[in-house]
């Protein structure tokens, strides 16, 4: 099971019908990247909470006058494909509108910080 794919469809399913929050299975990699895109204003908080004794991660959607800041999400590396991508190969997304999450040796980061870092990573996903 690709747990990023599944957290990634269940936010973006939660805000296409206006939930406003989603529940997914814990793990620190999921906790960093829902921080990331808390952090850019995607997603309103995270937290970790216990159900029926299981860890999970709370996700508050963003919403901006009833309409989900996040529209869609497409994922690039899988666990059968990785797609690295060194600095200057990070390309906007949606002329600016969207962002790419990378991961790197300094965390999960946006494409516009790994640009000013002068670092590359594995490239997750583009959301806009």
């Amino acid at each position: 099971m690709d747990t990023v794919s599944n957290m990634l469809i269940a936010i973006k399913n939660g805000s296409n019908a206006s939930h406003e929050f989603v529940s997914v299975p814990y793990s620190k990699f999921n906790h960093a990247i829902a921080d990331c895109l808390v952090k850019n204003g995607y997603l309103k908080s995270v937290s970790k909470k216990q159900k029926k004794k299981f860890p999970v991660l709370e996700i508050g959607i963003a919403y901006n006058n009833n309409v989900p800041k996040i529209n869609d999400v497409k994922r690039f590396s899988k666990l059968s494909k990785r797609l690295y991508l060194g600095s200057k190969n990070i390309k906007l997304v949606k002329s600016g509108h969207g962002s790419i999450i990378l991961t790197t040796p300094k965390g999960v980061i946006t494409g516009e910080e790994a640009r000013k870092k002068k670092i590359g990573g594995e490239a997750l996903f583009k959301i806009w």
